[in-house]
């Protein structure tokens, strides 16, 4: 019964997998025929489908770049270079769609601690790092045994000196995978859909407005008041937002 069972998954999955293969060849022919509309139309089943890849939110976001849909261009590359963060031809689209913003916003200036923490922190994963944390747990345990048990002095001061430098670093990744999970949990970009949207200083349509965010603009989500979004800029201008003005990454 079991193998039955799992062969009808996999015939589920390997119809779904063609069919999905289909609808992408299918609007990579609209694209070249520069019928845009009809290629995004075809790539969206895929998405309803349930399947995410760089290459799907890449090609929408081409289509729709050539559509001058800048929103919707800025939220798919985005959502592409989540799964391919080294991707150079996703980073150069990005920042073309990106130019194509009215809004120009400039980041606050960063303190030497936090550009030291960005190179440091996006090194490893939080979960890499937890990982990186364990074994040199593991490592200490194993120096300090062979400390222990040694009996040349110099390789006893050779494995002390190893085992607490192993502890140090072990702590170290133990604090960076706290801070990059906390990293993680808090961060919630989202890009503006509306082609404007007045940011209120209330989550309230009656509310008075503290300033006019364009499609495309890339906002982090801080805080929701049933359905408005508070949200804040990289230059740490914050305000409230309808939920229908922005989509969430």
């Amino acid at each position: 019964m079991k193998w039955y069972i799992t062969l009808i998954i996999l015939l589920f999955v390997s119809i779904s997998v063609g069919q999905n293969d289909a609808l992408f060849n299918k609007g990579i022919s609209f694209y070249k025929e520069k019928k845009y509309t009809e290629a995004i139309d075809a790539w969206k089943q895929i998405e309803q489908h349930g399947s995410h890849s760089a290459s799907l939110y890449f090609n929408l976001g081409n289509a729709y770049y050539k559509l001058n849909s800048i929103g919707p261009s800025v939220y798919y590359y985005e959502k592409a270079l989540q799964l391919a963060p080294n991707d150079s031809d996703i980073k150069n689209n990005l920042a073309f769609a990106e130019n194509a913003r009215i809004d120009a916003i400039e980041p606050l200036p960063q303190s030497v601690f936090s550009k030291w923490y960005n190179s440091i922190a996006t090194l490893f994963t939080f979960d890499g790092w937890a990982k990186t944390a364990i074994a040199l747990v593991i490592m200490f345990v194993i120096l300090f045994l062979g400390y222990y048990f040694s009996s040349s002095e110099r390789t006893k001061r050779f494995l002390f000196v190893s085992s607490l430098l192993s502890v140090f670093l072990g702590l170290v990744s133990l604090t960076m995978a706290y801070q990059t999970y906390t990293d993680f949990i808090n961060d919630k970009p989202a890009i503006i859909f509306a082609e404007s949207a007045e940011v209120k200083s209330a989550p309230s349509v009656g509310g008075p407005s503290v300033f006019i965010l364009y499609e495309g603009t890339k906002v982090q989500i801080i805080d929701q008041d049933n359905e408005w979004y508070r949200i804040k800029l990289a230059d740490g201008k914050d305000g409230w937002l309808p939920n229908n003005d922005l989509k969430e990454l």
